[in-house]
């Protein structure tokens, strides 16, 4: 990794963990209070869950998203407001 992206992400903290069945990547809130509880994304051959601790019911919430909603998502961060449909070959 060269200087420029390590200074890019030098307040942010998390761990990757390969597992034998997923990479387990947990993010860490640094950004100062009010902390949020930690986000862990495990990602599976066909799936990747997002899971954080719900501190008012003390209960873990979970959201599964398939690979194709992933790509979708990682499009999205990057686009402006609108509705948009990714095809392959285009």
């Amino acid at each position: 990794m060269n200087s420029d992206a390590r200074r890019r992400i030098v307040n942010c903290m998390f761990t990757i963990e390969h597992e034998f069945d997923a990479t387990v990547i947990t993010l860490v809130d640094e950004a100062g209070p009010p902390f949020h509880e930690n986000v862990t994304i495990n990602s599976f051959d066909d799936v990747v869950t997002v899971e954080q601790l719900d501190p008012r019911t003390d209960r873990v919430q979970k959201v599964t998203l398939s690979t194709s909603m992933l790509r979708d998502l990682s499009a999205a961060l990057n686009l402006p407001e609108g509705a948009y449909r990714l095809e392959k070959g285009r």
